[in-house]
């Protein structure tokens, strides 16, 4: 490469008959490069011998580098004042890309680096930035900064091949460890076969022997290898022994269910190996707030301790003391993690009278204190037990929603703003459980959190299709379906869709998928090649809720819209900052060449207001509530 691109700046450009300055130097570089070549050749060969002295050639390697830079540093001081613009600027190109390879193949070596990429740029750069002309003083300074980011780079690399290096020799370490544990053991099944041989000399011991090799066994079944916290099945053995002892006293016991908020984060991000160090050092930390043994690594990130005599006050003291102790930060293989803790704490006789019902009960109301403030404690009470319960039992209810036939799609109609008449229909979910309609601001959610929505969002839109296609109107109504964050990501969506349309022969042009801007929360190259491929099949796209979630015009612009629904919070809300969003959305939208849909109408007033604005179609309790398919062609026909 070196050659090769000494070769191309030397006879690319036009030379001065007279000026042999740059043959000269090609003729020197030539010459290095082949000797240098040369070297390479005979390392080749002698790196076959084990005896080779790579010092001397490493040594050769660095003589051959320095004078190489020195020559390439020669070439801008002697004959920059000759250089066309052109030449100049392929004279940077050149020496900024061989740089670049620098910083890469040569950042095991600090020194050589720095000088080689110095040579490079540095001479160049000098020059444009004493010349007379703005331009070149520009690209002077764009030289100096490219080589400082440049040793930045080649720096992080060479901290990439020290760690590379450091844990290749850790592991060769472990290797000879493990070999060395592997003779240990076989020496150790020899003195067992010795023993054994003794065994009836023994005999008499043998009882003991016994003895103290079953409290081994017993300890180490009762232990967490990681952190040596009792595990599980030697918590739950203490705790029995500390609840029969309050029983007998009469006394209070608090146990503390404890969850790192942040600790998935690590695992993910540095590794298992840093997990495995910080769950080591919580645990050592959260010994200063236990008696011995009355804590537990119950599993994951999740720790259980055990207050005896302890008041609910006093729980919730020792429990903000361990969130503080855990939010101290932790350096882990220079690694700096800070985490934080949401405790749950039940009190024994008040919340359950064994074990079992201590932990659950507190294991729920960490989950639910996880779920409404990460970060925080909270204490077990009837209306928490009774609330989980339910929403227990409507998990199970709303996995067989569909079976049950207790689902259905009520439409709700979308009039034109200037001559109020209807021109689509919005699809929108209800269920009937057991009777007792239940709001979709509860189980819209639910079936979000318990992964349903998928599969409840593909009924919804065949059952709107399969409606949507027998309806015959004098004028022509689309259909408006919601499509979940979960549904639009799974990845056989589009082939959904496509079964949808052929089995339905509903047009594609006429249905309409309703996306929140919270989709692009999730994956945003993802997402915009499923709403390219929704529009390739011809199918229209509507954003909901614009102005609530993730708004910004760069998404806008990649992601192909044909609708943008303005919220009801601004629709509704009558004071200056709402109007000002509104008049900003028809702006963009019209920009974009989108239609804008107002929804939540609910007073002449509003429609007086949106029209004013330029909103194009209206949508609200206004006009109608949402009906079954039924009422809505009664409706329709009616009105």
């Amino acid at each position: 490469m070196t050659f090769a691109c000494y070769t191309a700046l030397v006879f690319g450009f036009e030379t001065d008959a007279g000026d042999n300055t740059k043959r000269v130097l090609w003729i020197v570089m030539t010459i290095v490069v082949l000797l240098r070549f040369t070297d390479v050749l005979y390392w080749r060969v002698k790196l076959k011998n084990t005896e080779y002295n790579f010092n001397a050639a490493i040594t050769r390697f660095s003589m051959g580098l320095y004078v190489t830079g020195v020559i390439w540093a020669l070439y801008p001081l002697l004959l920059y004042a000759k250089m066309t613009t052109a030449e100049l600027a392929a004279t940077m190109v050149i020496l900024a890309a061989m740089s670049g390879g620098a910083a890469s193949v040569l950042a095991p070596r600090k020194s050589l680096v720095i000088f080689y990429v110095s040579s490079l740029l540095l001479p160049i750069s000098s020059c444009a930035l004493l010349d007379n002309e703005t331009t070149f003083v520009v690209l002077g300074l764009l030289g100096v900064f490219f080589w400082v980011n440049i040793l930045i780079v080649a720096f992080g690399n060479h901290r990439f091949y020290s760690d590379t290096l450091l844990l290749r020799e850790h592991s060769n370490y472990l290797v000879a460890q493990m070999r060395k544990e592997r003779q240990e053991l076989a020496d150790v099944n020899e003195i067992l076969r010795q023993t054994n041989a003794r065994l009836d000399d023994a005999n008499a011991n043998l009882e003991h022997q016994v003895e103290t090799r079953t409290a081994d066994i017993v300890h180490l079944s009762n232990r967490d290898s990681l952190t040596s916290l009792l595990n599980r099945n030697g918590f739950l053995k203490h705790l029995n022994d500390l609840l029969n002892a309050a029983q007998s006293s009469s006394t209070n016991l608090a146990l503390l269910f404890i969850d790192l908020d942040g600790f998935k984060q690590v695992n993910d991000s540095l590794g298992h190996k840093i997990g495995d160090l910080v769950l080591s050092e919580i645990a050592s930390r959260l010994t200063h707030y236990c008696e011995t043994d009355h804590l537990a690594r119950w599993g994951g990130d999740e720790f259980v301790a055990v207050l005896p005599y302890a008041t609910v006050d006093t729980a919730k003291a020792v429990a903000n003391a361990i969130r503080g102790g855990v939010k101290v930060p932790i350096v882990a293989a220079e690694n700096q993690v800070t985490l934080d803790a949401t405790i749950g704490i039940a009190v024994y006789p008040h919340h359950g009278n064994d074990a079992l019902s201590l932990i659950q009960q507190a294991d729920l109301t960490m989950y639910d204190q996880k779920r409404k403030v990460r970060g925080s404690v909270g204490v077990f009470d009837e209306e928490l037990h009774e609330k989980i319960k339910i929403e227990q039992q409507m998990h199970e209810d709303l996995r067989h929603a569909i079976g049950n036939g207790e689902l259905c799609v009520y439409y709700q109609p979308i009039l034109c703003a200037v001559d109020k008449k209807v021109t689509s229909v919005e699809a929108l979910l209800r269920w009937d459980r057991n009777g007792t309609r239940v709001s979709p601001v509860i189980f819209i959610p639910l079936a979000e959190r318990i992964g349903l929505m998928p599969e409840i969002g593909t009924w919804v839109l065949n059952r709107a299709c399969i409606d949507a296609s027998q309806w015959s109107f004098p004028q022509p109504v689309s259909l408006s379906v919601n499509v979940s964050i979960n549904q639009l990501l799974g990845g056989d969506f589009i082939h959904s869709l496509k079964q949808v349309l052929d089995s339905t022969k509903l047009t594609p042009s006429s249905l309409s998928l309703e996306i929140t801007e919270s989709v692009f929360a999730k994956n945003e190259t993802v997402v915009a090649n499923q709403l390219q491929a929704i529009k390739q099949l011809g199918v229209k796209i509507s954003i909901d809720d614009f102005g609530t979630g993730y708004s910004s015009l760069h998404r806008l612009q990649s992601m192909p819209c044909d609708f943008i629904k303005i919220d009801r919070s601004f629709v509704q809300n009558t004071d200056e900052g709402s109007g000002t969003i509104v008049r900003a959305t028809m702006l963009i939208a019209q920009e974009f060449g989108c239609k804008t849909i107002a929804e939540g109408i609910e007073t002449h007033e509003q429609v007086e207001r949106l029209t004013g604005l330029g909103v194009d179609y209206l949508q609200g309790f206004l006009y109608s509530k949402p009906m079954c398919a039924n009422d809505f062609i009664t409706w329709y026909n009616e009105n």
